[in-house]
């Protein structure tokens, strides 16, 4: 839920980016920060630990330009991967406009990704959501990866609901950027009623 400041005007929305350990939430966010202009960006806030390179969430204002006169600022936050993190989890969770659920391509990596699906789905019907009615966009990550499980098969285990999703090359940039655009610009329909 987006959270509106009327004293200065501002609209500032909440995405995630959300995905099993390690396949690329931090590489998006970090290359999403090193690829906007400086006047545009916040604070970068990186929290890591020995077992996961972040730890609570990586914090970037956007500003994306105004709506209905008000400014509009983007707070992209990573969740972490392991599942001994569900407190953290849930308290980043809350107030989410958008998610940006990144999948690691590897095919040894597809049972990790179905469970981190489905606990995307659980820890947002927790917090009051419905993950078929919220903005979610897909990245298929690590693409360049030999023997990545096929497009085809991805959408196939993730992408019943027909949600853009797009392939991608988190550490190159490839691919990071489009989805960024996209999940910004299903929220900015979403707080304007659904207009385009």
């Amino acid at each position: 839920m987006s959270f509106i400041n009327y004293a200065a005007k501002e609209i500032n929305c909440k995405i995630i980016y959300y995905g099993a350990g390690l396949c690329g939430k931090t590489t998006n966010v970090q290359y999403i920060y090193e690829h906007t202009q400086q006047e545009r960006r916040g604070k970068l806030v990186n929290l890591s630990t020995e077992n996961e390179r972040t730890l609570f969430f990586d914090f970037l204002p956007l500003s994306v330009g105004e709506v209905s006169g008000y400014k509009t600022r983007f707070h992209l936050y990573t969740i972490p991967g392991q599942t001994f993190y569900e407190v953290s989890r849930q308290f980043i969770m809350k107030g989410v406009d958008g998610v940006v659920f990144v999948v690691d391509s590897q095919a040894e990596r597809m049972e990790a990704n179905v469970e981190s699906f489905e606990a995307l789905a659980k820890a947002l019907d927790h917090q009051g959501y419905d993950i078929n009615k919220l903005p979610v966009v897909l990245q298929y990550n690590k693409r360049d990866v030999p023997g990545a499980v096929s497009v085809a098969q991805l959408e196939a285990t993730f992408n019943a609901m027909k949600r853009p999703a797009f392939e991608a090359v988190a550490n190159r940039g490839d691919g990071v950027m489009e989805t960024l655009q996209a999940i910004s610009q299903w929220v900015i329909r979403e707080i304007k009623g659904g207009k385009a």
